[in-house]
C-alpha cells in the first residue's frame, strides 16, 4: 500500500477518535451536571434537584450510547490502520457503560454513586483514547 493510502487511513482513525472524544466529553459534562443536581436533591431541593438530575442523566445516557457507537467506528478505523502498519491496540475492554441509570434506583445516594462510577468510566475511556490518539499522531507524522 502506498504512503498516501497509509496517511489516509491514519487520518480517518484520527477523525474517528476525535469524534469519540467529543461524545465522551459531552457525556462527562452531562454527568457533572447530574451530579450537581443530585447534590441539590440530597440537600432537600427535591423538585428542582430531582428533575434536573434525571434530565441530565437522560442526556448523559444518550451521549454515552452515542459514544459507544462511535467507539465501534473508531475500532474499525484502528483495524484499518493495524492492517496496513501492524499497529496493535485493544480498546474493547475499557468502555463498558451499563444501562443502570433508571433500573431500580432506590436512593439518592445510590444514584450519586452510580453517577460517579459513570464519570470514572468516561474519564478512563478518554485517557485511553488520548493515548491511542498520541500514537496515531506520531504515525501520521512518520507517514508524511
Amino acid at each position: 500500500m502506498d504512503r498516501g493510502q497509509e496517511l489516509r487511513e491514519i487520518r480517518e482513525a484520527i477523525d474517528a477518535g476525535n469524534l469519540t472524544l467529543q461524545y465522551l466529553n459531552r457525556a462527562r459534562e452531562e454527568l457533572n451536571a447530574a451530579s450537581n443536581f443530585g447534590i441539590a436533591d440530597m440537600l432537600g431541593f427535591d423538585f428542582i434537584g430531582g428533575i434536573g438530575k434525571h434530565m441530565k442523566l437522560s442526556n448523559a445516557q444518550k451521549e454515552m450510547e452515542a459514544a459507544k457507537r462511535q467507539v465501534m467506528c473508531f475500532q474499525k478505523e484502528l483495524r484499518d490502520v493495524s492492517t496496513i502498519l501492524n499497529f496493535q491496540v485493544d480498546i474493547g475492554g475499557f468502555l463498558t457503560f451499563a444501562d443502570f441509570f433508571f433500573d431500580g434506583i432506590l436512593a439518592d445516594v445510590f444514584v450519586q454513586s452510580k453517577i460517579n462510577d459513570a464519570k470514572k468510566q468516561v474519564d478512563n475511556a478518554v485517557y485511553h483514547i488520548h493515548q491511542i490518539m498520541t500514537d496515531l499522531y506520531r504515525m501520521e507524522a512518520n507517514a508524511r
